[in-house]
């Protein structure tokens, strides 16, 4: 061997060409010098086996676009909830909902999630994503188990995920009655109030679960939610979820249940941030969007100077109307109440810092039309589904392109039209076009100052 040669770790003599007997597939090495276990005592408790951890989901990669069989409103006309599949209960709940006809994005989705396809939506706010899974949901879970007896501490076995209390609990509204008429029950479970009441509604049996990550995550590790059962599963709002950092609960959440079980994924967009989620969760799945129908909104940039920001936003926001204004931070958006106050105008905040019965009582109040603008930051305000907005103003502007689209979202519902309008200093007018440019938006720019003629055309006669 020549001088200073080091052979390498795996080395083994008896394996080169020539060494007689060890050079064959029978050769086997010889048993380990390592004494061999020693059995567990009689009566000792057995070891417990490692447990079972769920893939991480890679969320820095790049995926192309997921591509999507666009619906258009002409090919739902004529087509009926009956036609779809459901059946006759939950479509007289639908009627009483003023469902009478189905969108285009139910046209396109509730057959296939009647099949048992996995689903993927695309669709903006107000395109009728809810009922386009939650009907197909109740409907899917009675073909599978008919209608359940009321067997106490029965485990779910639907699941719907939401980003926000606030949707989930808009998503309750919705399903609410559909399963009530087939026999089935629900339960909320999100954070920022006591679980105890939460843990036993689960005590009791409980046939669909709608609920936030953090929640429903922290409650099955404690072993008070078995989710093992759950053969179908919704997200809704998916993209955000990522957005909001919760991405590797969600992905906890599917890993625990049933692996042949159906996935249905509902977004205003369908970007790479959930392409993780579905190439392992929802193979083979049928993917729609609704034809671009953002013509209904009125996109505008207006250009103030920063001194003049809270007399403008004030007066839009007292122009008329359903009014809801986005802001950046908690502490913007209390301010911002205060400011518009002292310009004579009724405004309620909705944030992250209020407690849970506050944020329920203030957008309960907007929703009523007891107050008729509302003050929000984004985290709260993702969760907010309520008709009529008339009116959006961005006095901060948005972070990114996805913030924009769900952000003018909430105006312009359905067959409504509406307006945005985002606030921007003159410094940071092109940055804004840029991102408009990334969201698909074409928007009119022009400048504004407190009590301008160019703001009248906003005001609602």
């Amino acid at each position: 061997m020549a001088r200073g040669y080091k052979a390498p770790s795996n080395y083994d003599p008896r394996k080169k060409k020539g060494a007689g007997k060890f050079n064959n597939k029978r050769y086997r090495p010889e048993p380990s010098a390592r004494p061999a276990p020693t059995p567990p005592e009689k009566g000792a408790p057995k070891r417990e086996a490692p447990e079972r951890r769920a893939p991480r989901i890679p969320t820095d990669e790049v995926y192309a676009p997921l591509p999507a069989t666009t619906i258009t409103a002409a090919e739902a006309e004529g087509v009926s909830f009956a036609d779809l599949g459901l059946g006759p209960r939950i479509i007289r709940e639908l009627a009483k909902q003023g469902a009478e006809t189905p969108y285009p994005l139910q046209v396109a989705t509730i057959p296939d999630a009647l099949a048992g396809r996995n689903v993927l939506g695309r669709g903006r706010t107000g395109s009728g994503k809810t009922i386009a899974f939650g009907a197909a949901l109740v409907e899917r879970l009675f073909l599978l188990r008919g209608k359940r007896g009321r067997v106490e501490g029965r485990a779910p076995q639907a699941l719907v995920l939401a980003p926000t209390r606030e949707l989930a609990l808009q998503i309750d509204r919705t399903i609410q009655p559909f399963a009530r008429a087939i026999g089935f029950f629900t339960t909320q479970l999100y954070g920022g109030v006591p679980a105890a009441r939460q843990r036993e509604g689960l005590k009791r049996g409980v046939d669909i679960v709608i609920g936030t990550p953090g929640r429903i995550n922290d409650l099955a590790d404690r072993g008070t939610l078995d989710l093992s059962q759950v053969v179908i599963t919704v997200l809704d709002e998916a993209d955000i979820m990522s957005d909001m950092g919760f991405i590797e609960q969600v992905n906890s959440i599917l890993f625990r249940t049933r692996p042949s079980g159906q996935r249905m994924l509902f977004s205003a967009t369908l970007d790479s941030q959930v392409r993780g989620l579905v190439e392992r969760y929802l193979p083979n799945p049928a993917v729609y969007e609704v034809a671009d129908d953002r013509a209904a909104i009125d996109h505008r940039i207006l250009t103030v100077r920063r001194d003049d920001k809270d007399a403008v936003a004030a007066q839009l926001a007292g122009s008329g109307g359903r009014v809801l204004v986005f802001v950046r931070t908690k502490l913007g958006a209390d301010r911002l109440v205060e400011a518009f106050a002292e310009h004579g105008v009724t405004s309620l905040a909705l944030h992250g810092d209020l407690t849970q019965e506050q944020r329920t009582e203030n957008l309960d109040r907007f929703q009523s039309g007891k107050v008729d603008v509302l003050v929000a930051t984004d985290v709260a305000a993702r969760g907010i589904h309520v008709d009529d907005i008339r009116l959006v103003v961005q006095f901060d502007p948005p972070i990114g392109h996805k913030t924009y689209v769900h952000r003018a979202g909430r105006t312009g519902r359905a067959e409504a039209s509406g307006t945005v309008i985002t606030l921007v200093t003159p410094s940071h007018r092109d940055r804004m076009r840029d991102m408009l440019v990334e969201a698909g938006v074409e928007a009119h720019v022009q400048p504004a100052s407190p009590g301008g003629r160019e703001l009248d055309e906003f005001a609602q006669f």
